[in-house]
C-alpha cells in the first residue's frame, strides 16, 4: 500500500477506529466506467461524520446555541476501485482534537475487507452568528477523547 501522509502505522490507525456506517453504492454514483465518481466518497464521509458526531452527542438541536461545527477541509486517497452493489463499511474517529477544531478520519473497507478508499478532513467549531471559531468545551473534548481510547 502507497503512504498516505496522515497516517504513520496502517495497521495501529485501522485498529483504532470503532465506529462505522453500511453504505451501499448506489448505480447514480458510479460513472461512465462503471466504477464509483470521485465525488461520492465525499458524499459517504459527510452521511458517516453525522452519525458520528451524533453518536457522540456533539451533532444535535441544542449546539447551534453554543456552535456549530463545520468541515474546514477534506481529502481522499482512493486506494481501490469501488464498483455499483458494492457494500462498504464507512469506519470515523477523532483523530487530532485541537482548541477550535479537530480532525477526523475515515477508511472505506468493502466486502471482501479491502481498504478503498481513506481520507481526513479538519472540522472547526464557530459562532453561527459570527462565523468565527470558538474555542472547544471540554465537554466536547471528552466525548471525542472517549472515541479514540476505545
Amino acid at each position: 500500500m502507497r503512504r498516505i501522509s496522515y497516517i504513520e502505522d496502517f495497521t495501529k490507525w485501522r485498529e483504532e477506529f470503532s465506529f462505522s456506517i453500511p453504505i451501499r453504492i448506489r448505480f447514480s454514483e458510479t460513472d461512465m466506467f462503471g466504477h464509483v465518481n470521485n465525488v461520492s466518497p465525499f458524499i459517504y464521509f459527510e452521511e458517516a461524520r453525522i452519525e458520528y458526531l451524533k453518536s457522540v452527542g456533539i451533532f444535535n438541536n441544542d449546539s447551534s446555541n453554543e456552535g456549530i461545527p463545520i468541515v474546514a477541509d477534506l481529502q481522499c486517497d482512493y486506494l481501490k476501485q469501488m464498483y455499483f452493489q458494492d457494500s462498504l463499511e464507512l469506519y470515523v474517529k477523532a483523530s487530532h482534537i485541537g482548541n477550535t477544531s479537530f480532525d477526523i478520519h475515515y477508511m472505506g473497507v468493502n466486502q471482501n475487507d479491502e481498504v478503498c478508499i481513506t481520507g481526513r478532513g479538519r472540522i472547526v467549531y464557530i459562532n453561527a452568528a459570527t462565523g468565527k471559531p470558538l474555542p472547544l468545551k471540554n465537554e466536547i473534548k471528552e466525548k471525542l477523547g472517549v472515541i479514540i481510547t476505545r
